[in-house]
């Protein structure tokens, strides 16, 4: 919805990018730890622009320790593994990615533009190039239709991806969205907290990687935060509790506006 009803998209030019810098410095000073370049995909600007941009940053900011971006599977997959390590190489310390699902029907109904097997090609390279990668998931993003299906195969995806975080998200629609408009016609059956749970849990037993969980997102119905594999059997008792709980307990169901 953001990026339909928003500025269309274009790429800044390095200069532009760096003159914001200049004026993040003016205001904040030289000991910024942490610089986030945000956007929903920076990491599709040409690789000598970005790590040009991260150059200027660490020279401005000596006291970096992390440099993050967004980028798509999609387009990470269209970096070689020598233009990711030299990114890393100038200071780009992390990448969020969306990875929504690693269900190729879910995919496919999302228009997300990737594929599973695509999606682990690309994170395999960010680790490879000793970029950190968060991966972002969507709890009922197949609905009940396909809720198993979703959770298993998005295991099965972070499994042969290894990433460092895990970000759990839960389905919210949204307005002016077809997705909205599948629910309100019943072609689409948004799961209920205790569903949506299941679908966790299940999502949890299968997960055999090594890496951080969290839940820090406003859409969620309970915070699993941990370490997998060693938080695992904590985390699902958390769950199975949680599953006790009567449903009002849970927050209620709504449709986003931003």
């Amino acid at each position: 919805m953001i990026y339909k009803k928003g500025p269309p998209f274009r790429l800044r030019s390095a200069e532009e990018i760096c003159e914001d810098l200049d004026e993040a410095r003016n205001v904040y000073g030289p000991r910024v730890k942490t610089l986030f370049f945000p956007s929903g995909n920076t990491i599709v600007m040409p690789t000598e622009d970005l790590a040009a941009i991260c150059q200027y940053a660490r020279k401005l900011f000596p006291h970096l320790e992390r440099i993050t971006v967004y980028g798509s599977s999609h387009y990470i997959a269209k970096k070689s593994l020598e233009e990711l390590k030299k990114l890393r190489e100038v200071g780009l310390s992390r990448i969020h990615v969306g990875l929504e699902s690693g269900d190729d029907e879910v995919l496919r109904r999302v228009k997300k533009g990737t594929t599973a097997a695509e999606q682990i090609d690309a994170g395999r390279a960010v680790k490879e190039a000793g970029i950190e990668l968060s991966e972002y998931l969507i709890l009922g993003l197949g609905g009940r239709e396909r809720t198993k299906e979703h959770a298993l195969a998005t295991a099965k995806v972070l499994n042969a991806i290894a990433p460092d975080f895990v970000r759990l998200r839960t389905l919210v629609p949204k307005i002016n969205t077809l997705l909205l408009h599948q629910i309100q016609k019943g072609r689409f059956q948004v799961l209920s907290p205790h569903e949506v749970l299941e679908e966790t849990k299940l999502l949890l037993e299968e997960l055999e990687c090594a890496t951080s969980l969290k839940s820090d997102h406003y859409t969620n119905y309970i915070n699993l935060e941990g370490r997998l594999p060693e938080d695992k059997e904590r985390l699902l008792a958390q769950i199975d509790l949680s599953l006790t709980w009567d449903e009002s307990r849970f927050r209620p169901f709504f449709v986003g506006t931003q």
